[in-house]
């Protein structure tokens, strides 16, 4: 009996562990702080430095619109450019469905600049909510502060596109733990292009080729597996697998030159290119590469200098499984 009682007494003490440990998550998390008081300069110069970035390199336009998924690497269906509404599910290794918000003055006019700089840097939305790092801060809060401004000060010229767009939700324990995922921001100084290689890991950063070119559990990079390929896809048409960006020469980047890395990004940018309509049983892609065509090239040799940086990891990917008929 004694015994008995000395379990039950564990128990009872590592229930209310729980329960203290749930309630703090709950209630004081997610904690980044207040949004700035900021107001950011909307000059033609931040604007157009904004438009590049949100298009071409941070590719917010690519999340937050609908792409069309009948042609190949399926571009921006419509010109509802920013209204939100692409959905990100399990079946792409996230662990809830994800639908991307509209970030078009129509939704954002009653934010204030600060509040959306908050938003994109910590991942804390207008109200408190912790949002997922598919939206992600934990990237854009290690940009340069300045480009951040750009990238908001693009966003207020959007056209305003009222379209609801239903609310995210996350699987069990997820929708309990995103309140622990927002992060303070840890700004650097954006690396100027002539050095190449600080400058080329400043736009990988910024682009997120980590969070697709590795290995994801429940949506998180697998450690040790970064830039080294192997997220799965699934498509009607079978399973495609993230390319190793590695410069392993037999199952990465080792064998590519710059000239080849730069043509592959700059072939879909050619005026003669025309998006190919893909049959239900053929191989598709998330990477869009319509967007990240229009990146300058410079910035994509600055890109691939960076990458064959990187240490080599041996993973022979096989890109693309069929379906079974």
């Amino acid at each position: 009996m004694k015994v008995l009682k000395v379990i039950s007494l564990l128990i009872g003490i590592f229930a209310l562990l729980l329960i203290a440990g749930g309630t703090y998550i709950k209630v004081a998390l997610p904690d980044t702080g207040p949004p700035p008081d900021l107001k950011v300069k909307r000059t033609p110069e931040n604007i157009a430095n904004g438009r590049y970035l949100a298009n071409h390199v941070t590719v917010c336009m690519d999340c937050h619109s609908k792409r069309d998924w009948e042609l190949f690497a399926a571009p921006i269906a419509d010109a509802k450019l920013g209204a939100g509404g692409e959905v990100f599910n399990q079946q792409m290794g996230f662990p809830g469905t994800f639908y991307s918000s509209n970030i078009t003055p129509a939704a954002l006019g009653n934010w204030t600049d600060g509040e959306i700089f908050r938003a994109v840097t910590t991942g804390v939305s207008k109200n408190g909510k912790a949002l997922f790092p598919l939206m992600a801060a934990h990237r854009f809060g290690k940009m340069d502060q300045d480009d951040i401004h750009d990238i908001i000060s693009y966003l207020r010229t959007l056209k305003p596109v009222n379209r609801d767009v239903p609310e995210s939700k996350l699987d069990f324990p997820v929708n309990f733990l995103v309140n622990t995922m927002p992060q303070k921001a840890s700004f650097v100084e954006k690396p100027q292009p002539t050095d190449t290689v600080r400058y080329g890991s400043y736009l990988v950063n910024a682009a997120g080729c980590v969070d697709c070119h590795s290995k994801v559990d429940k949506g998180s990079v697998v450690k040790g597996t970064e830039f080294g390929g192997g997220m799965e896809f699934k498509f009607p048409g079978g399973v495609l697998r993230s390319p190793n960006l590695t410069a392993d020469a037999a199952t990465g980047l080792g064998s590519w030159t710059r000239d080849r890395f730069v043509t592959r990004f700059k072939t879909f940018a050619s005026p003669n290119y025309t998006a190919a309509r893909v049959a239900i049983n053929e191989m598709n892609t998330p990477m869009p590469w319509a967007m990240y065509s229009g990146m300058k090239e410079s910035d994509l040799e600055a890109i691939y200098t960076y990458l064959r940086e990187l240490p080599p990891i041996k993973n022979k990917v096989v890109l693309f499984t069929p379906a079974t008929p």
